[in-house]
Order: structure tokens, then sequence, then C-alpha cells
């Protein structure tokens, strides 16, 4: 999948330094704490540790090879629904590339994730400061859901 800008294909190992580094700068954009020291070792493992893996990632690649965004997801269950969908986990787009419709060749490279996994929604969150992102998800037709996150640490 692609424009002339970028074309957006899965991730494989040697993506890994790229996609670790803007994973950074996504929590950055988030004001988020940074990722562990370890991320690309337990990246790797989630991708491309098993036939199977949970995890998938997408990455949007220009022709000269640079990677300027990332897009992962892993299936979840919805116990209301009684049914599975993708979860869209991170949707990020390094600064100056966004806007150039690059953003909707990674949510479709994820949707058709969802079609050949047999699955009928892809679900997600951003945060409510994030306006540029909500316009962005509402101009793709989708629909939000007022609810808040919490974390609990299990030690």
């Amino acid at each position: 999948m692609g424009t002339g800008l970028a074309r957006v294909r899965h991730a494989r190992v040697d993506d890994l330094p790229h996609v670790v580094r803007l994973m950074s700068e996504h929590a950055a954009y988030e004001r988020a704490a940074p990722p562990p020291t370890d991320l690309a070792q337990r990246l790797e493992t989630l991708l491309f540790g098993t036939d199977s893996p949970r995890l998938r990632c997408f990455v949007a690649e220009l022709d000269d090879g640079g990677i300027i965004g990332y897009a992962s997801c892993a299936p979840e269950v919805s116990t209301w629904d009684g049914a599975e969908y993708l979860h869209l986990d991170c949707l990020f787009l390094r600064d100056g590339h966004r806007g150039l419709k690059v953003g909707p060749l990674l949510v479709n490279a994820v949707v058709a994730e969802a079609r050949e996994l047999g699955l009928g929604q892809v679900q997600w969150q951003t945060p409510p400061w994030n306006t540029d992102a909500i316009r962005f998800y509402d101009r793709l037709g989708a629909e939000a859901k007022e609810k808040r996150r919490y974390h609990l640490p299990v030690s």
C-alpha cells in the first residue's frame, strides 16, 4: 500500500531500531514515560518470536527507505460483544509527515489485518487533548466512546 510519498508494510526485524525510536518520539508527544531500554528485544519476541505472533506492527516507509511512522495492533476480546476485535494500540507519524495521507494508509493496513484475521471491528483510544488525532479519526468515520483508561501495576 502506498502513495507517491510513502508505502506501508509489515515491520521486519531490521526495522525495530527505527520503530523503537519512533515509539520514543510517540511517548514524548503523548507526554508519557519513555519506553523501557530493552524495548527492541521485547518487541522482537512479541512480533517475531512465534509462528503466530500476538502483536502486529506496520511501518510507513518513504521511497528512500526512511521509516516515518508505525501502527501496532493485537487481537482482543470484548465481553459485551462476545467477539474478538483488533486493538490498534499505537498509531504515530513523525512530525512533518502528518496531513500527507500516510495516516489513512496505516489505518487501512490495520483494517486489512482485522479482515484477514476474520475480526469485524478495530478499536483504539487517543488522549482527549489530541484534537488533531480526533479530527483525523472523525474524518475516517470512526465513532468515539467516552471512557477513562486505568493502569494497575501487578508486582
